[in-house]
């Protein structure tokens, strides 16, 4: 790919893969699992070999099966993905559950219990 060694180039790269994967999920795969799923973000390696891609959803009761589906349909995101994206090889995919808002959900719960252990 051109522009290996251009930082700027490899952030304009995750982000189209990203924003690819995200149409994917919305007008090429028929799996309702799928349906509230967004990726959060990429971050290739340096070889752009492999690519990790978090993922998150609006219902986390459905983080299993969410998983599950996306195993199942690794190859052929990245089948999609080379049809999309205009490079020799496509990364090998990494999917990770993205649990950043569980985590600010639970900080925020926590931080509200301990303001009202205060005003009582």
């Amino acid at each position: 790919m051109a522009g290996r060694g251009n930082p700027h180039s490899k952030l304009k790269y995750e982000e189209l893969v990203k924003n690819s994967i995200n149409s994917s999920f919305r007008r090429d795969i028929n799996d309702p699992r799928l349906k509230f799923v967004s990726i959060t973000k990429v971050e290739l390696s340096e070889d752009y070999a492999n690519a990790k891609v978090w993922w998150d959803t609006f219902d986390s009761s459905k983080k299993e099966s969410i998983t599950e589906a996306i195993d199942h349909l690794k190859g052929k995101i990245r089948t999609i993905l080379a049809s999309r994206l205009d490079v020799r090889h496509v990364p090998e995919l990494h999917f990770v559950y993205d649990s950043q808002y569980e985590d600010e959900q639970k900080i925020d719960k926590l931080l509200k219990g301990e303001s009202g252990d205060k005003e009582e």
